[in-house]
């Protein structure tokens, strides 16, 4: 029989949060999230309100119960001789009638009204169950791309801080773990309840003990082949509570076990580890080219050879002759070479940036995927972000921009989808994907009536610490986001083919707020100028 793990007691929490869904999915957005401090530092003030009315009522109660004291300790050492003098028998009457009840009504004000009311009001758009699950897989995904150790995380000494640094105690460690747990996760839930369990060692105070942190250490280590660790844990779980049920039944079947396969071959002992379904190990994993993709946005991906480097060129663009770049052309840089991806410099003004988050901040949703099996939008969890769409004529700053790609590219706009705008949220990212449309799903963009994505035009808003670069998986091209700029590339050969070359990723953002604006420019147009081409490899 094999080791029972039953669930933990549900912990108790200090107020029950709930939301509408109109406000899901906060940890898809830094930008959104920020707006929460807000409301956190309203809710902190009313608190401090609150704290003084009863720090008030408390100082008017000891004033009146250290007077009465003076009083008894005097009339109780002569009551009669006290209460021969009329003016204090009537005070005395006075108190027992009147003052009395005036302190009975005071202890019973209840002072907290305004502070819940406040509260009542924004716990409506208060994070979720769902937001605190989706923060803790993020730390966890970060944790998985740019390896980081458990303890780097928890002491906050993550790569690029220098200001905001925060820590994580045993019971934020231990929620971690809880999480990885609920999802079968177990690899990360016996690091992150080994990082409890170590804090706790230190001699950090916590709610949760070490009996509860040691129960899940030893089931997940268990569900990963490592039984001798998972014995490891079990005794240590016994020597805290001998009498632990579960605990006293899984060392017996450990102990089973692990007698049973000494006897056993010992080649049979690598297939004996192999980690089991669930476990989160990368055989598991749905995503063939995550090593490839992970070491790209840690920086250790390809390297372009000397030669193809020395092509790389930094050039004023003039876009051909255009009238408006003629005098003051653009700082054109090549990124790479096989796809062409260029970057234009100082392409936007911080006005128009800042006016274009602003329009979109409110409108924020979600972003989603093309199912090619459905053939609709919706929510991926390799996509972490919320995103809107600017039409050209809600504002003249988005229809400047627009004009500005048109001029640069040489591309028609008027078929390209709207400029969508996204905000990545806590280890923000997006997955490997195509932005065109492949053979194997024809009517990606049928609704549209404006044929393929043509083309690719990512316009970076914000400046990222660490991570958040855009990775060409196939090629091993890494793009940094530099504010102010955008990086531009053709999805489809001049054949009209898609360059599967193109296939790309947004690098988990591992510190600091991602915003990004997106054209996707179309075929239809562009008949004139970007003529087809029967060689697949021109562009």
């Amino acid at each position: 029989m094999a080791p029972w793990r039953g669930s933990s007691p549900t912990l108790c929490l200090l107020l029950l949060l709930t939301s509408s869904s109109a406000h899901d999915d906060f940890f898809t957005s830094i930008g959104q999230m920020s707006d929460l401090l807000f409301t956190e530092k309203d809710l902190v003030t009313s608190l401090k309100d609150y704290i003084r009315a009863e720090e008030q009522k408390l100082e008017i109660i000891k004033k009146w119960a250290d007077r009465l004291d003076v009083l008894s300790s005097s009339a109780n050492h002569d009551p009669e001789g006290y209460l021969g003098n009329p003016v204090n028998a009537f005070k005395l009457m006075k108190r027992l009638n009147t003052e009395w009840a005036e302190l009975e009504t005071l202890v019973l004000t209840d002072v907290s009204d305004v502070f819940i009311s406040n509260l009542t009001v924004h716990r409506q758009y208060f994070p979720t169950d769902d937001d605190q699950t989706g923060a803790a897989k993020a730390l966890m995904r970060l944790q998985d791309t740019y390896q980081l150790d458990t303890h780097i995380i928890s002491t906050g000494d993550l790569p690029g801080v220098t200001s905001h640094r925060s820590s994580l105690n045993v019971d934020d460690c231990f929620d971690i773990g809880r999480t990885a747990y609920s999802e079968a996760d177990y690899y990360h839930t016996s690091l992150w309840m080994m990082q409890a369990l170590q804090q706790l060692d230190a001699g950090e105070s916590s709610t949760v003990d070490a009996l509860t942190v040691l129960d899940y250490l030893s089931f997940s280590v268990y569900q990963q082949g490592e039984l001798e660790r998972a014995l490891e844990f079990t005794k240590r779980l016994l020597q805290l509570d001998p009498s632990h049920q579960r605990a006293n039944g899984n060392l017996k079947y450990f102990e089973f076990q692990i007698s049973k396969q000494q006897m056993m071959e010992k080649g049979a002992k690598s297939g004996r580890n192999k980690a089991k379904a669930g476990s989160g190990s990368p055989e598991d994993d749905y995503l063939p080219e995550r090593q490839n993709y992970e070491e790209l946005c840690r920086g250790q991906g390809l390297r372009m050879t000397p030669r193809r480097q020395s092509r790389l060129f930094c050039r004023y663009y003039d876009s051909g002759g255009h009238p408006r770049y003629v005098i003051g052309p653009v700082k054109q840089e090549d990124e790479w070479d096989r796809p062409r991806i260029v970057r234009y410099h100082d392409i936007v003004s911080d006005k128009e940036m800042e006016k274009v988050k602003e329009l979109a901040k409110p409108r924020l949703r979600r972003a989603t995927v093309h199912d090619p099996q459905t053939g609709k939008l919706t929510t991926a969890n390799y996509r972490v972000s919320k995103s809107a769409w600017l039409g050209a004529h809600e504002h003249p700053v988005v229809d400047k921009i627009n004009q500005r790609i048109e001029d640069i590219t040489g591309l028609d706009m008027s078929t390209a989808e709207d400029l969508q705008v996204a905000n990545y949220g806590v280890g923000g990212q997006y997955e490997p994907h195509f932005d065109f449309g492949r053979t194997d799903e024809p009517d990606a963009f049928e609704e549209l009536g404006t044929g393929n994505r043509i083309a690719t035009w990512l316009l970076y808003m914000s400046d990222v610490q660490a991570g958040g670069a855009t990775v060409f998986t196939d090629v091993g091209a890494a793009v940094k986001p530099l504010k102010g700029t955008a990086v531009f590339w053709f999805n489809l050969f001049s054949s009209g083919d898609g360059d599967y070359r193109t296939r790309h990723a947004a690098c988990p953002v591992l510190l600091g707020s991602k915003w990004v604006s997106n054209k996707w420019i179309h075929e239809r147009g562009q008949e004139f100028r970007r003529r087809c081409d029967l060689q697949q490899e021109n562009y």
